[in-house]
């Protein structure tokens, strides 16, 4: 039963590794976890392209998850791809070589793929009885997916941390009129999600996931070192988010960089996706959100148990 299994996420800001060994007909154990921001996404809103850079940052990094998948024996691999390679007019440059490297052909996730993975990620082992909300805030797009223990709706919005701040943000630290603008496409596409989850107010519980939520909870919890435990489960209120976004949308790029749990490839792009976190919370009305770091590279780990 013991067989070894990885999944590798390819996003629009970071490129993400989870290797597992199955330890039952649905179950398995994390043994070794990663992510690299690697921007893949960079500048793709504006051209419909992948650039040759962030390909080859991309390319690099699976050149090494290929080696530590070597190194675990691992006997199936899942590959997939989301917003920056949907959305590119180049990607098969890109999926070509991708799949020279890895040797497994990676899959083109569509939002409500990508919505579906997540759930089945996010909500596996966190405590929860009634319909719950798991909100994936990724570089290009965000996902919404609601159910009661299994998905019913889902919806993908164009808005993600590196999308919102390439289109909006230029000054650092950032205007309040570019925060404004970026808050008011948010909005619009809020209005959306709102007609196509008719019952999201009905959720009991809300989860998010991703850097953006991973990189509020550090900032918000003042951990400097990573740890999972601490950052799982946690739960932020809407005034933790809403201190945390004022902090860091007020301060320039090294006054963001200093603060606990900031990375370097992210503080260019957490106040981006801080606008859309806050705008959620503001305009869905939730009062508070728990962090998930389960997501959609446990869901594709599920979907190979």
């Amino acid at each position: 039963m013991d067989r070894i299994l990885a999944a590798i996420d390819c996003g629009t800001n970071s490129t993400r590794l989870l290797i597992a060994k199955q330890t039952g007909p649905q179950e398995y154990e994390a043994l070794h976890r990663e992510a690299q921001i690697t921007r893949l996404g960079e500048g793709t809103d504006r051209t419909q392209e992948l650039g040759t850079e962030a390909m080859d940052r991309v390319l690099a990094t699976l050149i090494d998850y290929v080696g530590k998948i070597n190194d675990h024996a691992v006997s199936q691999v899942k590959f997939v791809a989301t917003s920056a390679v949907r959305d590119a007019r180049n990607r098969n440059v890109f999926l070509t070589a991708a799949e020279e490297i890895t040797n497994v052909k990676p899959e083109i996730l569509d939002g409500s793929d990508e919505a579906r993975f997540t759930f089945i990620g996010a909500t596996k082992d966190l405590p929860s009885t009634g319909s719950s909300l798991v909100i994936d805030i990724g570089g290009g797009s965000t996902e919404f997916a609601f159910g009661d223990g299994k998905l019913e709706l889902s919806h993908s919005a164009d808005i993600g941390c590196v999308r919102i701040s390439e289109r909006f943000i230029t000054n650092d630290p950032p205007l309040p009129e570019e925060l404004s603008a970026a808050q008011s496409l948010i909005d619009l596409h809020l209005d959306d999600v709102l007609m196509n989850i008719p019952g999201i107010h009905s959720a009991t519980n809300i989860y998010g996931v991703a850097g953006t939520v991973t990189a509020t909870s550090m900032i918000e919890q003042g951990l400097h070192e990573y740890n999972f435990d601490s950052v799982h489960g946690h739960t932020m209120s809407k005034q933790d988010i809403e201190e945390v976004f004022r902090l860091l949308a007020t301060d320039n790029r090294e006054g963001r960089l200093s603060n606990p749990g900031m990375e370097e490839g992210r503080v260019d792009v957490i106040v981006g996706g801080l606008c859309i976190l806050v705008q959620i919370m503001r305009k869905l009305d939730f009062e508070q959100i728990q962090v998930s770091e389960s997501d959609i590279l446990d869901g594709l780990i599920f979907s190979l148990l």
